[in-house]
C-alpha cells in the first residue's frame, strides 16, 4: 500500500482549495494545496487558498488545545500540493488589478494574510507543532516562502525554488528574508532574493536550505518516515521548538512591518512592471492548460 493510500481519514470540514486530513495514529496533519482545481486553475496563493490554510492551522491548534493530554500531544503538519507544482507564489493577476485601481487596503489585507499563514507554520500552538514542507514541484516566490517558513523542507529531485519578483521590479515580502536568513547568511539571502534565479533542489540542499532530498515521487513517503523516526523524540522536538523561538525568534510584528514595505513598493510599480506581471500570468495560464493530471494523493 502506498503512503497516500494508507492515510486514514478523520472527517473534517470541507474546503474548496485544500485537502486537510487528520491522521490520529501517526500524529500527522496532512494539508494539500490546490484541491480539485477548475480548468485553467493557477496553483498560486489566491485569497481563498490563504484563508483556508489559516483555518486549517486554527483547527490543528484548537485540537491540540482541547486534547486533554497531560504531556501535550505533538503534531506534525505536512504542507504539500496536489498540483504538478508546489506553488507559483502570489496571485499576480490580483496584484495587477489592485495596483492599477489604487486599492492599497485590499493589497495590504492580502499581504497580511500571507504573513499570518507563514508565521503560524513557523510557530503554531507554541511548541507543539512541527511543520514539514514536501516540495514535489517548483516553489516560486511565495511558494518558496511557504516552504521556508516550515521547520523541515523535503524536496524531490529535479524541483526548483527561487524568487522571480525582481523580474517585475519587486521583492519577496511575505517572509523571505526572515526565514531564508535563518538557513543561509543574510548576505546570501539578499542575493537569492534579488538575482531572480530558480535554484535546483540539489544545490539548495548543499546550501543548507533543503533538509532532505529524495527521488521523484517519494516526498510524501519520506515525510511519513521522518515523522515515524521522530515519534520517540516528541519531548526533544518540543524543547527544540522552544529553543529556536528563544535564540532565533520569528516575530509576527517584524513580518507585518516588512510586508508593509512590500505593499508600498508594489503600489509604486511602473507600467512596465505591471505588464511583466501580466505576461507571467499568461504563462501560468498556458502552463495550467498543459499541466498533467493532478496527483491522486488522498
Amino acid at each position: 500500500m502506498s503512503v497516500v493510500e494508507s492515510i486514514s481519514r478523520e472527517p473534517l470540514p470541507t474546503f474548496s482549495t485544500i485537502e486537510h486530513v487528520s491522521e490520529a495514529d501517526s500524529g500527522i496533519e496532512w494539508c494539500f494545496m490546490h484541491r480539485s482545481p477548475r480548468p485553467g486553475y493557477r496553483p498560486c496563493f489566491s485569497e481563498t487558498l490563504l484563508a483556508e490554510l489559516r483555518e486549517c492551522q486554527r483547527q490543528v491548534a484548537s485540537r491540540l488545545a482541547n486534547d486533554g493530554s497531560h504531556g501535550g500531544e505533538m503534531r506534525h503538519l505536512v504542507l504539500a500540493s496536489k498540483a504538478d507544482v508546489f506553488n507559483l507564489g502570489g496571485d499576480l493577476d490580483l496584484f495587477v488589478r489592485l495596483i492599477r485601481s489604487g486599492d492599497r487596503a485590499r493589497l495590504l489585507n492580502y499581504a497580511q494574510l500571507c504573513v499570518s499563514v507563514a508565521f503560524h507554520f513557523a510557530r503554531l500552538a507554541e511548541d507543539r507543532v512541527n511543520s514539514i514542507a514536501v516540495v514535489q514541484g517548483d516553489a516560486l516566490g511565495g511558494g518558496f516562502e511557504a516552504a521556508l517558513c516550515c521547520h523541515t523542507i523535503i524536496a524531490e529531485e529535479g524541483t526548483g525554488m527561487g524568487f522571480p519578483e525582481v523580474l517585475f521590479d519587486l521583492f519577496p515580502g511575505m517572509g523571505a528574508y526572515t526565514f531564508l536568513s535563518r538557513r543561509v547568511t543574510p548576505i546570501q539571502a539578499e542575493r537569492m532574493m534579488l538575482d531572480g534565479n530558480v535554484y535546483p533542489a540539489e544545490e539548495l540542499q548543499r546550501m543548507g536550505v533543503v533538509d532532505l532530498l529524495v527521488p521523484r515521487g517519494e516526498g510524501l513517503a519520506a515525510a511519513r518516515e521522518l515523522v515515524r523516526r521522530r515519534r520517540r523524540m516528541s519531548n526533544s522536538l518540543r524543547a527544540m521548538n522552544a529553543v529556536r523561538a528563544t535564540v532565533a525568534p520569528v516575530s509576527l510584528d517584524e513580518l507585518m512591518r516588512v510586508t508593509n514595505t512590500w505593499v508600498d513598493a508594489a503600489m509604486r510599480l511602473s507600467e512596465k512592471g505591471l505588464s511583466t506581471m501580466e505576461r507571467l500570468v499568461r504563462a501560468q495560464k498556458r502552463r495550467a492548460g498543459d499541466a498533467p493530471a493532478l496527483r491522486q494523493v488522498v
